[in-house]
């Protein structure tokens, strides 16, 4: 069976996809944004950000598959399909299609039993963590900020993790649209009308500063505010659409959302 040899990844979550499966010799070039696995900075060759890339680069390197992801690569994408190289752009925004594009990987790559193991385990995470969840007193209300200025709100897979977490997203209404335009919380006196238990942040590719968030008018309302419940979590482990969105990003909101029902049990017991 003949599959790709020279693999150019233009983000996070394929070259980790790889590792994982044992493949990373095929890789011959990395976005850099890849944070996962730390090696991967160090060894292979960064060609693109996010939304530009070095298409010289990329043709001298002489790839015969190019992975990227959504709409925002498409014309990165165009310019190397012009050029006569293979292309496959995942479009993956719940955890149903992260599952299905580590599956995707494994068959381009023909370790299709090694990524069904890595699915297998992905989903026993998930189980676990749904698991330990129903023991919570009840769902927290969660407010995932994904960007401050303009305000969004989290994308599809990060309001499937806070309910696998035992939380309920404030926001799900808005997490069924695919794009983060669609996203946008233009009066954020409706976040304070929602009252959030627990506020996470994770702007994406910078620094969450929750002292911005208590300036905003208002916010002194919100549950989540009077009772310290304001917590980051990393953009690279939750707003990545790979492994690390559930090994790393499901873990920490898990450990979140515990911590505050240990809060919720003790205000009880000395109430």
């Amino acid at each position: 069976m003949s599959v790709p040899q020279r693999i150019i990844c233009l983000t996070a979550e394929t070259p980790e996809i790889l590792y994982m499966l044992g493949e990373q010799d095929r890789i011959v070039g990395i976005s850099g944004f890849t944070t996962r696995p730390a090696i991967a900075r160090k060894e292979k060759p960064k060609i693109s950000a996010f939304t530009n890339a070095n298409i010289d680069k990329i043709l001298a390197l002489e790839p015969d598959l190019v992975l990227g992801f959504s709409n925002l690569q498409a014309d990165i994408a165009a310019s190397l399909v012009k050029a006569g190289i293979e292309v496959h752009i995942f479009n993956q925004r719940s955890i149903r299609e992260i599952l299905r594009m580590i599956t995707t990987v494994g068959a381009l790559v023909g370790a299709v039993d090694k990524a069904s193991l890595l699915v297998a385990e992905l989903e026993q995470k998930i189980d676990q963590t749904r698991d330990t969840a129903s023991y919570l007193p009840r769902k927290p209300r969660v407010y995932f900020e994904e960007w401050n200025d303009p305000i969004i709100s989290g994308i599809k897979w990060v309001s499937e993790l806070i309910e696998i977490a035992g939380g309920e997203d404030c926001f799900a209404d808005l997490a069924e649209f695919r794009l983060a335009k669609d996203r946008v919380i233009h009066d954020s006196a409706e976040i304070i009308r929602r009252q959030p238990d627990i506020i996470i942040g994770s702007w994406c590719g910078k620094k969450f500063q929750p002292e911005q968030l208590l300036a905003r008018p208002g916010w002194q309302e919100i549950p989540a505010v009077q009772n310290g419940q304001i917590h980051e979590i990393k953009s690279a482990d939750i707003l990545q659409p790979g492994p690390s969105a559930i090994i790393h990003g499901l873990k920490q909101l898990q450990a979140i959302i515990q911590r505050w029902g240990v809060q919720q049990a003790h205000s009880k017991h000395w109430s």
